[in-house]
């Protein structure tokens, strides 16, 4: 895969400001689904409220698409310049090695809590621990090909998409000549320059909604509408045109179509599962929801375009600060805000990773004594964030980035 001229920067730091906001609005999201009346989440307390699925819906339709969207967009400029084998390679490495440490050292004990609260265990976590790993081979469930009574993959499958799609896109550059791909490339950067044609592929969006269910167990999505986000964020990073054609109106129409949906939601598909449902409302809602979801995606993805470019242009205020210090972290770039800011967010990103592989076994630790207190929800929720937050940074601080095995066990670079 070669370097095309019309291509766009290699790196876009305003891409890894999202991915730090996302991981921090998921610590405050899990500790949230442990008041959610809704959700079947491992800890719960006992005073619970339907509050939370309405508050996070806005969140939800685009934050995860989102991650997928930039995934596609690394994904591009990786096989770029290390070919399809070697990007398989860095995936395996940066992504398979912490996905396997959690399997084994992490993800079972969220599950023994789930046990010790709802009393079908009162074993030790030492005797719970074998059968976690008593597992049966589901290939219909691809790509989670394994199932069992206690087994999950739990909030890492965002990692088992990432992994998987990650091979299908080697696959499709080994099959795929670059020739090919370039003039296919150079089409479809021409027909996006009618007005509303990067819109064209929410229908697709919402059409493979509307027919597969949207999964709560993946933040209410399917898991093939995700492998489009990421597909759609290659597409998108491979030619500058492509970029060009995502305007702010996306968001306009985004709006509107998740407003019709919501009402839907309310009202005929809420009278029967409207993520699962085969009536006409729930249907109706998917499609929506999988179009709404696009749309959003894109116009964020515009936005930042057009912020990351203000951030990048000399004649910006250098006295300005830029979100997270993502500015003065880019390569070349005349904007500096000085030594602190780069250090800080060269640690913050550093640490994205980790935090996100560690977040929810803590959240579910920390929630498990704290759903007992004689306390009101609101200041159960506040000690739940604040201490999670607490023992994460230390974690990864004292624990993770201080030593060479450790960082290369938790994705990071060695």
């Amino acid at each position: 895969m070669e370097r095309d001229p019309a291509s766009p920067p290699d790196r876009r730091r305003e891409l890894d400001a999202v991915r730090a906001v996302v991981v921090v609005g998921l610590v405050l999201f899990h500790a949230a689904l442990v008041f959610d009346a809704r959700d079947d989440f491992y800890v719960k307390n006992a005073e619970t409220t339907e509050l939370t699925t309405f508050v996070v819906a806005p969140v939800v339709v685009c934050a995860m698409p989102l991650l997928f969207a930039i995934a596609g967009i690394g994904a591009w400029h990786s096989v770029r310049s290390r070919g399809a084998g070697g990007f398989v390679r860095e995936r395996m490495l940066r992504i398979g090695v912490p996905l396997l440490v959690a399997l084994v050292l992490l993800l079972p004990f969220p599950q023994f809590l789930r046990a010790r609260s709802e009393g079908t265990w009162t074993g030790s976590y030492l005797a719970f621990w074998p059968r976690f790993f008593d597992v049966r081979l589901e290939p219909g469930d691809f790509p989670f090909v394994l199932d069992g009574e206690h087994f999950e993959t739990g909030h890492l499958w965002f990692l088992v998409m990432l992994l998987t799609w990650a091979v299908v896109l080697a696959v499709l550059v080994r099959l795929v000549p670059d020739d090919v791909a370039r003039r296919t490339r150079g089409r479809l950067a021409q027909a996006v320059g009618a007005r509303g044609a990067v819109l064209a592929p929410a229908v697709v969006v919402g059409v493979v909604c509307a027919l597969h269910e949207l999964e709560e167990g993946f933040a209410a999505w399917s898991r093939w509408g995700y492998l489009l986000f990421f597909l759609g964020g290659l597409v998108l990073a491979s030619d500058a045109r492509f970029r060009a054609a995502v305007r702010r109106y996306a968001g306009l129409v985004g709006v509107g179509v998740f407003a019709v949906g919501m009402v839907l939601f309310l009202g005929p598909a809420g009278e029967v599962d409207a993520f699962t449902g085969r009536g006409a409302g729930a249907v109706a809602f998917r499609f929506l929801y999988g179009v709404a979801g696009w749309c959003w995606v894109l116009a964020l993805l515009g936005l930042l375009d057009r912020w990351g470019a203000r951030r990048r242009t000399p004649s910006a205020d250098p006295a300005a600060p830029g979100a997270l210090g993502v500015a003065s972290a880019h390569r070349g770039d005349a904007v500096a805000h000085g030594p602190w800011r780069r250090r800080a967010w060269a640690y913050l990103g550093a640490a994205m990773l980790p935090l996100y592989v560690l977040h929810q076994p803590v959240v579910v630790a920390v929630a498990y004594p704290v759903v007992g207190w004689d306390l009101p929800a609101p200041a159960k929720y506040a000690v739940i964030v604040a201490v999670s937050f607490g023992v994460l940074l230390a974690v990864y601080d004292l624990l993770v980035r201080r030593t060479r095995i450790t960082r290369v066990l938790l994705g990071m670079r060695a």
